[in-house]
């Protein structure tokens, strides 16, 4: 086997294959050669080529996202490194695995006006679980070139750690250092920055390991609940006639079915359940905004709970945000194993536990439901707004909301959802999707600029399909993520192109002004047609239902190649039936 001669390189490559990391994407360069001379070589991982560092950054993620384990991403030194920042704030925020391995010059090159060199130590400290700053291996001092000899004057540390310093100590440093970064990576489920410094020549190899690194076992910090708590929650849960659970997003199958049975026989819970939360019951209250939007002052008054629980990531709905904060429940607490954020201002009681845990715990211990009506009211409010929903939709013309009806009604059982941000997903959040459906999205920032990305990184480690849901800024922004020859024949993207950022004319505004067009909905006529020519993607359009419903089951079929469905709705109708649909609802 060939291996990059470098002992750094080959000790990062050792210890990623230690701790089973398998996926590697890796963007060109010259300074990461020999990380790609290692990854490459090695038959143990799956390694990508992907130029753009943005749009492989989250080709990473949503690898990671699917398979819940850390993935690397390999770049070379300088602006590269920057391209990672959107993908490791979603990460960082979303609670996935991602290692963010970055080759860099050596500190004497640093602040002297080289190319390609920015100060990458550190550097994306406001998102990220752990830096490790690695150090540069000792050579022999003979052996270095003219040109990178170090200056009297320059880095007095740098030419000490250098002449004086023994490369054992500098060997031990960096295993420490990366074992700890993966680690916590793995256990603390978010990214990491590995940063590598390598010294000219970078291509040369060998044929034989220069170093054995040992791998670090992750420290079990696993513990149970104090009963203290667990007996406080029991009190106040047994005494509380309104409670609800809200829950964002979750991964597939993370909450034991059982536990969320219990909870929907108890007549004084609710539970609320994102899009994106993955989760199911016939008892249980989807589409949120659908159901809160329409209540009155009076009825919110009525409705405000005594309790909250809330678990799984960010939430989606604005509009029960509002309610919870205007009507704020004398309790909220929070069940995450990481963080509790105040989203709605009167959080007071932080359960580091799994949902899992925190239910074991605290459900066999109910030995009797309080009387309550809650559930039944909410769910009287669920069925008049389902009618209401069912009447208003035979009605409306063609539009967004008619198109994703039928869109999300199309998506084929037991395939892998992916959705786009803005208006994308709060669209998707009015409509009930089969439960056999494995839903994202990326709503750690909710940006749109790396959807596309995601999803296709998704696909790739899926065995089922994967149908991605998008509207036409965020693919446009993204259309990189195209430039990618590891996209499966099965992959299928919906794309809704209204010609701009329709979400826009939904928020207050003067709507249809030179000023509105251009710099806030920022109207266009871009078509994915050439795109797809370019990257061999079969294209498909529609522009009225009819031609949706002739082509959605051929859309779905088997295929040669990746296909896109365009589907143009008129720009000026989508936020008035939007608009209109909540006051139907009325």
């Amino acid at each position: 086997m060939i291996y990059p001669k470098i002992p750094l390189a080959q000790t990062v490559v050792q210890l990623c294959k230690e701790k089973k990391i398998k996926h590697i994407i890796i963007s060109p360069g010259s300074r990461n050669a020999p990380l790609t001379i290692g990854f490459t070589n090695d038959p143990y991982f799956s390694c990508y080529s992907i130029v753009d560092e943005r749009c492989a950054a989250f080709f990473a993620l949503g690898i990671a996202q699917r398979l819940q384990q850390p993935t690397a991403v390999v770049c070379t030194s300088g602006s590269a490194l920057l391209n990672y920042y959107p993908a490791v704030s979603e990460a960082f925020y979303s609670d996935i695995p991602l290692v963010v391995l970055s080759a860099d010059r050596p500190k004497h090159l640093i602040g002297i006006g080289d190319g390609q060199t920015i100060n990458q130590k550190n550097v994306f400290e406001n998102h990220i679980l752990y830096s490790a700053n690695l150090k540069l291996d000792i050579k022999d001092e003979n052996n270095i070139p003219v040109h990178e000899e170090l200056p009297i004057m320059k880095n007095i540390e740098d030419k000490l750690e250098r002449l004086l310093g023994f490369q054992k100590d500098i060997q031990t440093h960096n295993e420490i250092e990366i074992n700890e970064a993966i680690n916590t990576a793995i256990a603390g489920k978010g990214p990491v920055h590995i940063n590598i410094p390598f010294d000219e020549p970078l291509y040369e190899t060998v044929n034989k390991l220069l170093v054995a690194p040992k791998a670090k076992d992750i420290e079990a910090k696993s513990k149970s609940i104090d009963s203290y708590i667990i007996q406080s929650c029991l009190e106040d849960w047994n005494s509380a006639p309104k409670k609800m659970v809200l829950v964002g997003v979750c991964n597939p199958n993370e909450v034991e079915q059982k536990w969320l049975n219990e909870l929907a026989e108890d007549n004084s819970v609710i539970v609320f359940t994102e899009t994106t939360s993955n989760l199911h019951h016939s008892s249980f209250f989807p589409n949120i905004d659908q159901i809160i939007a329409p209540l009155t002052k009076e009825e919110q008054k009525q409705l405000q709970p005594d309790i909250l629980i809330t678990f799984g990531g960010l939430i989606v709905s604005k509009k029960i945000k509002a309610f919870l904060r205007n009507y704020q429940p004398k309790q909220h607490w929070h069940i995450d194993k990481k963080a509790a954020n105040d989203t709605f201002f009167c959080l007071n009681n932080h359960i580091e536990a799994t949902p899992n845990q925190f239910f074991e715990t605290l459900l066999p211990k109910i030995t009797h439901y309080v009387k309550s009506n809650y559930r039944d009211v909410w769910a009287s409010v669920k069925q008049k707004r389902q009618e209401k929903h069912k009447n208003y939709l035979k009605q409306i013309p063609f539009s967004d909301l008619k198109v994703f009806e039928t869109v999300l009604q199309s998506v084929p059982k037991n395939s892998v959802l992916q959705i786009g941000n803005s208006s994308a997903i709060r669209y998707a959040q009015l409509f009930s999707l089969s439960k056999t459906l494995d839903v994202y999205c990326n709503r750690g920032t909710s940006g749109i600029d790396g959807s596309t990305s995601t999803a296709i990184g998704s696909a790739v480690v899926s065995k089922e399909q994967t149908v991605f849901v998008t509207g036409d800024l965020s693919f446009f922004y993204d259309s990189n993520a195209l430039w990618n020859k590891y996209i499966p024949k099965n992959f299928r993207i919906v794309l809704i192109n209204n010609q701009g950022g329709g979400i826009f004319r939904i928020l207050p505004g003067h709507k249809n002004s030179t000023n509105f067009d251009n710099y806030f909905e920022t109207t266009h006529n871009l078509t994915a047609k050439h795109l797809c020519k370019m990257y061999g993607i079969e294209y498909m359009s529609a522009t009225t239902m009819l031609q949706i419903k002739n082509k959605i089951q051929s859309f779905y079929a088997d295929s040669e190649s990746p296909k896109l469905l365009e589907i143009f709705t008129p720009r000026t109708i989508n936020d008035e039936v939007l608009l209109e649909y909540f006051n139907f609802l009325k």
